[in-house]
């Protein structure tokens, strides 16, 4: 049993390693040791043995790692059926091409959401959205929505959680999620970053259970809070189109 508990312990730790890059392209030995909080010669052998399998690269100039061809291979097997960065995207241009700016789409992981997939503007001046950037729950259209139509229990342990400042309180959030309930949509206005502004829906899959949030975002010289609440209705019924797609 102890031989199996550490064997799992090692499992644990190497996905760790492999987590550390959803953040940073290229990581040092140093850095990625401080991220998971594990002694630096732990970390070197299980990056000598994804090293090995090819899952991780080192680059000998600068001591760097970054992901091996192995994580390329296996995304190119996921099942593109079910896959809503996938199966959402034609919906999602459409939806571009509508509004003129940049759509996202973001799923919930525990206390942060994840833009699986964006569609830029067209625009000269634009928002740029990286696919795969991680972002607090606390702020932003999206955040809000993924916790506004989380179920109950779900959204009470989101809440506990979450880590509260003098930004924002919680009950100040709380108060936020109940006019976003009570509107179906929610909106940012320079919330996370300056100069930026966003409105965002919640994509609901066939149970009713909020699946994932489809934004809207752009410069405020284009996005005024007026224009925000203008979108809305076109961004709701995009959505609903989206959650009869998933499966």
């Amino acid at each position: 049993m102890e031989d199996r508990k550490l064997t799992v312990r090692a499992v644990e730790r190497a996905l760790d390693i492999l987590m550390c890059f959803t953040k940073n392209t290229d990581l040092s030995l140093t850095e990625i040791a401080a991220q998971i909080d594990l002694h630096k010669s732990t970390v070197h052998r299980l990056l000598n043995t994804l090293e090995e399998r090819g899952f991780v690269i080192r680059n000998h100039a600068t001591e760097k790692y970054r992901l091996g061809i192995k994580i390329w291979e296996l995304s190119n097997h996921l099942s593109q059926d079910d896959d809503p960065a996938v199966l959402l995207l034609p919906e999602m241009e459409r939806l571009r091409d509508q509004l003129g700016e940049t759509v996202s789409l973001y799923l919930r992981d525990g206390n942060e959401r994840i833009r699986i997939q964006a569609v830029q503007s067209n625009q000269p001046i634009r928002r740029v959205a990286p696919v795969g950037a991680r972002l607090p729950l606390t702020v932003g259209a999206s955040s809000k929505v993924l916790v506004a139509f989380a179920e109950p229990a779900d959204q009470q342990a989101i809440l506990d959680s979450l880590e509260w400042s003098s930004v924002i309180t919680r009950e100040e959030y709380m108060k936020q999620l109940e006019q976003i309930r009570e509107n179906g949509y929610a909106t940012s206005y320079e919330e996370r970053e300056p100069g930026a502004a966003a409105v965002a829906a919640p994509i609901f899959d066939r149970t009713g259970k909020v699946a994932a949030a489809l934004s809207v975002s752009g410069p405020v010289s284009r996005l005024s809070v007026d224009t925000l609440h203008q979108f809305a209705p076109v961004l709701i019924e995009s959505a609903k189109a989206m959650g009869i797609m998933m499966k």
